[in-house]
């Protein structure tokens, strides 16, 4: 009926409205959504927000970081799509779409979209000497269902304001309200993205340089129109195929995988649907791991925070290569990948990123519109400099 039509043409016309609004204002909105939140949870003078068990005083070895597994995973509290006409826009039928990501999906798909297997986080402890990181099953959708749709929720409420400037309240925000304490991670199925600031140490020059990363918003579903470092990866599985849950489970090999992906343009059918990877075979990872054994290459964990706009978490570290394993190993870097571009400035010895200095460090997490996982992680590796870079 033409009513109806005209009722899910303009419903959806609302949802892409407010989608095109929150890609394209993340970082303002990210800012304003940090106030929702105590000022105490802030990180490094950014909105991240962090509980205090999850930030070592220092950086932490990445082989000191330990994985723990639970099969059977204790019910969250929030546990099925958050639905609400806030969110969630009518289908051609005129019912409501079931999910955000199958909103996504029907409206607004961006190239890489694919409800995958991860490994949910579950707890997480950190001390001076070592880190603890508790998981178990998770989805790919369940992490966008609840942190897109609380984002969508938010720039629908500042598109709705009154004109008097003042950013929405929780109170107005049934969603998130539903969340509640979003370093709660008992509260939903929450999803982790390995956040990895590399580094080209030029020891003798007494220099470094860093890589960062623009995400293109048409094509990844969480991030876009901002500045992040590279590589930075969801922690699940190479494949769903049920071998490669405990094969795979290692920050290690997934922050491997990452940098083939994101640094080299290598795509991600490793063809486990068919058997494990075979990680001592791979020439890049059977190469990086020599050189973690010879200090080459040195791996920090920096801590853990959630986005206060998507409450996206993200697990902060560090890859420090010495320049000429940096060079032999990204000579065939790419510029331009599947899910943005990598920014380079011009530097005296020719090296491939952005000078690491306070000046940068500062553009980056300050002006910027940077995701504030990859502004807390500059400020805190900037902190820790001399520990990351003298090895």
């Amino acid at each position: 009926m033409a009513g109806n039509e005209d009722e899910v043409r303009r419903s959806q016309e609302h949802w892409l409205r407010v989608r095109g609004y929150l890609n394209a204002r993340r970082h303002e909105l990210a800012a304003a959504a940090q106030h929702l939140y105590p000022p105490s949870w802030r990180l490094a003078g950014t909105p991240l927000l962090a509980r205090p068990e999850w930030l070592p005083a220092a950086p932490v070895p990445l082989d000191q970081v330990t994985l723990s597994w639970q099969a059977d995973l204790p019910r969250p509290g929030i546990d099925a799509p958050l639905a609400s006409p806030a969110v969630l826009p009518l289908s051609a039928d005129g019912s409501r779409v079931a999910s955000y990501a199958a909103a996504m999906a029907a409206l607004s798909r961006p190239g890489l979209f694919e409800d995958r297997a991860c490994y949910r986080l579950l707890d997480a402890q950190a001390t001076p000497e070592q880190a603890k990181l508790g998981f178990g099953r998770g989805r790919y959708f369940h992490g966008i269902n609840t942190c897109e749709a609380v984002a969508h929720e938010y720039a629908a409420a500042t598109l709705a304001g009154t004109g008097d400037g003042q950013p929405p309240v929780m109170a107005g925000l049934p969603l998130r309200s539903l969340v509640g304490d979003p370093t709660d991670l008992a509260r939903r199925p929450a999803t982790m993205a390995i956040c990895t600031l590399v580094l080209r140490a030029d020891r003798g020059a007494g220099r470094a340089a860093m890589i960062l990363h623009w995400r293109d918003p048409a094509r990844v579903a969480s991030g876009g129109g901002l500045y992040q470092v590279a590589p930075v990866g969801v922690f699940q599985p190479s494949h769903d195929a049920e071998w490669n849950e405990a094969n795979d489970f290692s920050l290690w090999r997934c922050f491997v995988r990452e940098l083939a992906e994101e640094l080299l343009g290598e795509g991600e059918d490793y063809h486990s649907a068919a058997a494990p990877i075979d990680y001592e075979r791979w020439p890049l990872h059977s190469e990086l791991a020599a050189a973690r054994r010879s200090g080459a290459l040195r791996l920090y964990w920096l801590g853990l925070g959630t986005d206060p706009l998507t409450l996206a978490t993200d697990m902060l570290s560090a890859a420090v290569f010495d320049a000429s394993l940096f060079d032999a190993t990204f000579g065939g870097l790419v510029r331009d990948n599947a899910e943005g571009h990598i920014v380079t400035q011009d530097m005296p010895d020719g090296a491939v990123g952005v000078p690491f200095s306070e000046t940068n460090v500062e553009r980056f997490a300050g002006e910027e519109p940077m995701q504030p996982a990859g502004a807390a992680l500059l400020r805190i590796a900037w902190a820790h400099r001399e520990t990351l870079l003298s090895g």
